[in-house]
Formats: C-alpha cells, sequence, structure tokens
C-alpha cells in the first residue's frame, strides 16, 4: 500500500480534498498501482511551528500584514 504524505500550513477542505484526488491520479498514471491501493496523508502544521530564515511563519505573516 502506497502512502503520499504531506506536510503543510493551513488548508482549506477544498484544498485538502484537491491534493487527495491530484496526488492519487499522477501517482496512478505514473506507476500504473489502482487508486485504491493509496493513502494520502495531509498534516497541517501551524505558523508557530514551522520557521523561515530563523523566524517562525506566524511572524513572517504579521510583519508582511502591516
Amino acid at each position: 500500500m502506497p502512502v503520499i504524505n504531506m506536510e503543510v500550513g493551513n488548508l482549506s477542505l477544498e484544498q485538502k480534498k484537491e491534493l487527495i484526488t491530484k496526488f492519487t491520479e499522477v501517482a496512478v498514471e505514473i506507476t500504473g498501482i489502482p487508486k485504491q491501493s493509496f493513502v494520502v496523508t495531509i498534516r497541517e502544521l501551524p505558523d508557530e511551528n514551522l520557521g523561515v530564515g530563523g523566524e517562525t511563519v506566524a511572524e513572517i505573516k504579521a510583519k508582511n500584514s502591516i
């Protein structure tokens, strides 16, 4: 059973559904494995738990919204 994992910031339900559908479609196309075999997981990470360039994403967003 192939597993596709994605770690990302907050997404809407619609975005998650689209990612699951498209990840599965592309993986089936490339591998030829039936879509029923694929598992897709999406792990959302809060902005406070993601850092870029020594700052949290929450801090970066706060500075950019000013």
